[in-house]
């Protein structure tokens, strides 16, 4: 509540009503209300006549003489948030359950407070889904279809020609592996060549001695 133009005694009624909760339809008077009560702008309360020279509070030191006096205007001055809540503790009930309601109450001097928390809860934008990206534009869209054309047409041309070239390495192995192959049988049957030779020259000797 902005207490800023607004009279003392009026201010004091609506806080002390929604302190006590009888702006709740289950309202009971024994009830403590779960409403919180905050006032800004404490200095800037006004009063009719000539109440801020003519009211004043009182203190006791508790000592002989101890008697002490301020005037409405010397509290507005100095103490600004005491002249609203000592209004409002005349207002409640005189119990525990009167203190406590008056503990629900924060006054503050200027127009800013530290509950804007408490104040907004509940109150925020739900969560939303993230937002569809834009659609791109026709002309980006048609280079994009191109470039996947394109890439898909190659893909199967590359591995055509990685195919070829695996096929083409062994067939130009072979030949030489041929003649490796030729010349180690050559080699390997030249030695048992030549004595079956010179058997064969020694039995057709042999045969003509025999026919001589």
């Amino acid at each position: 509540m902005d207490a800023e133009g607004e009279r003392l005694g009026r201010l004091a009624t609506k806080v002390a009503g929604l302190l006590q909760g009888k702006h709740r339809p289950d309202y009971s008077r024994h009830q403590l209300s779960d409403d919180f009560v905050i006032v800004v702008n404490a200095a800037k309360v006004g009063v009719s006549g000539n109440k801020m020279s003519q009211k004043l509070y009182y203190r006791h030191s508790g000592y002989m003489g101890g008697m002490r006096t301020r005037t409405l205007e010397e509290m507005l001055t100095r103490f600004p948030e005491r002249v609203i809540e000592l209004a409002v503790k005349g207002m409640l009930p005189r119990n525990r359950l009167g203190r406590r309601m008056l503990r629900r109450l924060k006054v503050y001097t200027a127009a800013t407070h530290p509950h804007e928390a408490q104040v907004r809860i509940g109150m925020g934008k739900a969560k939303q889904a993230p937002a569809a990206p834009a659609p791109a534009p026709a002309r980006r869209r048609r280079r994009a279809v191109r470039e996947e054309t394109a890439a898909e047409e190659e893909a199967p041309q590359a591995v055509v020609e990685a195919e070829a070239v695996e096929e083409a390495i062994p067939e130009e192995e072979a030949p030489e592996a041929t003649v490796a192959e030729t010349e180690e049988t050559a080699v390997d049957e030249s030695p048992e060549g030549e004595p079956a030779a010179e058997e064969a020259a020694e039995g057709e000797q042999d045969e003509e001695s025999e026919t001589k």
